[in-house]
């Protein structure tokens, strides 16, 4: 029997193979349901060990450790007399759940050369998280397009395919070529949140904030909250409801859908968005609730207690400099861990100046890292909360000439209509 994709699966169970696809499509597109999935493709054949495999990956989204190690060692027990590609695809996995990202990666490159239509081998090299993404390399958006560029020509109109690379697409400017293919996986699988995401991410990086915003929050309306993807979702709308001046929606966003203990979300995902939603509101005029930084900083010493994460690391170094932790802040002022250690270090640094209004700093340590600042990770939505911080703080200084030509040179689709408001101080805003 196969799969979706035409790649042999061992079970001799059709039940079983149907939930183990329904579950990597759930999986695929970010939805709810795929554990449950999962675990009936088991039930139905204990034996199955794809289905193993896939379940510890899941659960590793989901920041599970001990719960994918599990499954993983079924999965390894199980697999041993499977075919050439399971056992590949099973070490992989096994790759991933022992942190062994560098080994995985280059498994991977091997694997799809041979196998390119084995997706879920494709996913973790997918968005902005993945091993590509966190990876700290110069360059690494290019290298995301490049890899599923590599391997369009064994997908033809497929929701998921098409909604990574219209993703990789828009991250390396290229807007016009992204439309067509996100708008085509979008239609093919509504639900598919992952469309959701990075459609969301080309009106984002189009400067269509209005029709970006109308379109998360209508689709949020019938997304599972403690679906993968609901909280960093939410966060698009919050920050797009700022940027048009419904602070009220953004603020109501933040309480019941991205903060610590209001709502689901992976940890990476609860840190990051409420850190950077609280910086880029305090940007926009908005007075600063230490309550929420106070909040987020003990969400950060608790699930990221040791540096390692850079992205994260970054996050946690914002939320500890402006709840005025020094303990956890000399931490990460310090360390050498993680793929842009530097950039942390630099940024703890950054947001102990930004919390004292302190904004020759702030320009002075932010300015050797933003040339290279792909390498933190994350989006280039994501990363514009170092890039609005930059022009709020020479905003601050009184140099707009000199705010604006770096907006334009930076961002020039997003400049094209002058400096946002969101990020003016509000005695210089129209």
């Amino acid at each position: 029997m196969q799969d979706r994709y035409g790649n042999e699966v061992s079970t001799g169970s059709r039940s079983a193979l149907d939930a183990y696809v329904e579950g990597v499509d759930l999986f695929l597109s970010a939805q709810a349901g795929a554990e449950a999935a999962f675990e009936r493709a088991i039930a139905e054949d204990p034996s199955f060990a794809l289905a193993h495999a896939a379940l510890a990956r899941h659960h590793q989204m989901y920041a599970r450790p001990l719960e994918a190690m599990k499954a993983m060692i079924s999965a390894r027990e199980l697999g041993a007399g499977f075919t050439a590609r399971e056992q590949a695809h099973i070490a992989i996995i096994g790759q991933l759940i022992d942190g062994d990202n560098e080994g995985a990666y280059n498994s991977i490159l091997k694997h799809t050369a041979e196998y390119p239509r084995d997706i879920v081998i494709l996913q973790p090299c997918a968005g902005v998280f993945g091993l590509i993404g966190f990876s700290g390399r110069i360059g690494r958006e290019a290298e995301i397009f490049a890899f599923f560029d590599h391997l369009k020509h064994a997908y033809d109109n497929d929701w998921w395919f098409d909604s990574i690379f219209s993703f990789a697409l828009t991250e390396i400017g290229r807007l016009r070529d992204a439309e067509p293919l996100i708008e085509r996986s979008y239609a093919a699988n509504p639900a598919n949140a992952n469309a959701v995401h990075y459609k969301g991410h080309f009106h984002y990086e189009a400067g269509e904030h209005k029709a970006g915003w109308d379109f998360v929050r209508k689709w949020l309306k019938s997304y599972n909250p403690e679906s993968l993807m609901h909280c960093h979702i939410s966060w698009h709308e919050a920050l797009w409801a700022l940027e048009l001046g419904h602070s009220k929606s953004a603020w109501e966003t933040v309480d019941t859908a991205i903060r610590p203990g209001k709502a689901w979300g992976p940890p990476i995902n609860v840190l990051n968005d409420t850190a950077a939603f609280l910086v880029r509101a305090e940007i926009a005029g908005e007075p600063r609730r230490n309550h929420l930084w106070q909040e987020i900083a003990q969400y950060a010493a608790i699930h990221y207690p040791t540096p390692g994460v850079s992205f994260a690391d970054a996050h946690a170094a914002i939320a500890h400099a402006m709840a005025g932790d020094t303990e956890a802040l000399m931490t990460l002022r310090e360390t050498s861990a993680g793929w842009a250690s530097d950039m942390v270090n630099a940024l703890a640094d950054v947001f102990t100046a930004y919390a004292q209004s302190d904004w020759q700093a702030v320009v002075d340590r932010l300015v050797p890292i933003m040339g290279t600042h792909e390498r933190l990770g994350g989006s280039r939505a994501q990363r514009d909360l170092l890039e609005f911080t930059l022009l709020h703080a020479l905003l601050r200084l009184g140099k707009r000439e000199e705010a604006t030509r770096l907006f334009a040179i930076r961002r020039p689709v997003l400049a094209k209509d002058g400096l946002p408001p969101s990020i003016m101080p509000k005695e210089l805003a129209p």
